[in-house]
Order: C-alpha cells, then sequence, then structure tokens
C-alpha cells in the first residue's frame, strides 16, 4: 500500500485514488483540505476541488426549493442538509450537494455540531442529490454503488448542462431507475427538471410559485 507521504506526492482530485481509511482521514481532516469534498468507498478516496460557479449553486438551490416546498405543502417531516459530510469509521464516507431526512422514523443528527455525521450513531439520509457538471459520470457510476452500499433509500443525480435529473430507487444494495419519488410519494421527477429549466428564464419567486400552485393543484 502507498504511504501517505507518496500520496501526498501523487494526489489527483476527482479521480478515485486507492488508500487506507488512516491515509483518507490525513487528508479529510486536514486544514489544507478544507475546501474539498470527499469520498472514501471500497478502500479508494475521491476529492473533488473543483469551483463552485453559478450553473452548479444556482441548479443545487432550485432542486433545493422543490423538495422543502413539495414536503411542506404535503405535511411531510423533512430535514435537509448540504454540503454536510457522512462517515460509517473505517468503511466509507461521503459528501452529497444535497441530503434530506424524510419521515418521522429517522435518528437525525442534531445541528449543534461542525463534526461529520457518525453514522454509527445516526441514521442515513433517506435521500442524496448530487449536481454532477465534471463529476457526472462518477455520480452515476461509483458514487451510485457507494450509496447503494450505504443504507440510502433514493439517489437523484442531476446532469447540470443539460437539466436532465436521473432518480434512483435503492432497495438491499441494488439501484433502478424511477419516475417519481418513493420518499416523496406524488413527487413527479419530470417537475424538478421542468423547475431546473424554468430557472433559464425565470427568477427563484416566479419558480416557486409556480411549484406552490403545481404541488397545491396535484
Amino acid at each position: 500500500m502507498t504511504s501517505n507521504s507518496a500520496i501526498t506526492q501523487v494526489l489527483e482530485t476527482d479521480i478515485w485514488v486507492k488508500a487506507t481509511w488512516e491515509e483518507f482521514l490525513n487528508f479529510a481532516e486536514s486544514s489544507a483540505w478544507e475546501k474539498g469534498k470527499f469520498y472514501y468507498y471500497q478502500e479508494h478516496m475521491r476529492v473533488e476541488m473543483s469551483p463552485v460557479g453559478p450553473l452548479h449553486g444556482r441548479q443545487n438551490s432550485i432542486m433545493a426549493c422543490v423538495v422543502i416546498l413539495f414536503a411542506t405543502l404535503r405535511n411531510i417531516r423533512v430535514v435537509q442538509f448540504t454540503n454536510t459530510s457522512f462517515r460509517k469509521a473505517g468503511i466509507g464516507e461521503f459528501q452529497p450537494d444535497l441530503a434530506y431526512y424524510i419521515g418521522s422514523a429517522l435518528r437525525v443528527p442534531p445541528d449543534d455540531s461542525n463534526s461529520t455525521v457518525d453514522l454509527t450513531e445516526y441514521d442515513p439520509p433517506n435521500l442524496v442529490i448530487e449536481i454532477g457538471a465534471s463529476s457526472f459520470n462518477d455520480d452515476l457510476g461509483s458514487k451510485r454503488l457507494l450509496y447503494e452500499n450505504a443504507g440510502i433509500s433514493e439517489y437523484w443525480v442531476e446532469r447540470a448542462n443539460t437539466r436532465e435529473v436521473f432518480a434512483f430507487a435503492i432497495s438491499e444494495g441494488s439501484s433502478g431507475r424511477i419516475q417519481e419519488s418513493r420518499v416523496l410519494p406524488g413527487l413527479e421527477i419530470r417537475l424538478v427538471e421542468e423547475a431546473l429549466n424554468r430557472s433559464q428564464t425565470e427568477d427563484d419567486g416566479e419558480i416557486n410559485r409556480w411549484l406552490i400552485q403545481t404541488f397545491t393543484q396535484g
């Protein structure tokens, strides 16, 4: 196994690199890498350091509005986490763009600490969302496998450049494409895509008013 110093010299971002858990922690907990997004799966680590521009930032906000407004209007309990790290020590770590605890049956981490969420103490979120531009292929590939094994119930990937949303229901370690959310029953994925497309010509207030009208009529 490569030593930590060797990894430091050759580490490339935005790809999976073989590493022990201890080597991964050296990076994940280093202030030099505090702006990175960290993932660990099957003895490989990935650090994403790409800058977040308006394409990613705006679409991230639209996705969050869709989920929160739908849950609010349907009286569904929901707790949102943005860019939060979740860890099962020695096994895996992930830091999705958006993560949600939906329903009342889950152990939700409190917001009284800035430490990584310990998944031996709290449940994993049951919906995670990744906004993919340069990372899109990996979001559909290795990250989907990571989330299948992490106990996530539903995973959405948005292809930022085309505003397509690929939604997957996960059960017993495998995933399948869905057109309507299972954790948010009644929310069709096509409506998520329409909200994203509206963001090209409408402001957030207009989009939210359209969402409210659509969700209250459904």
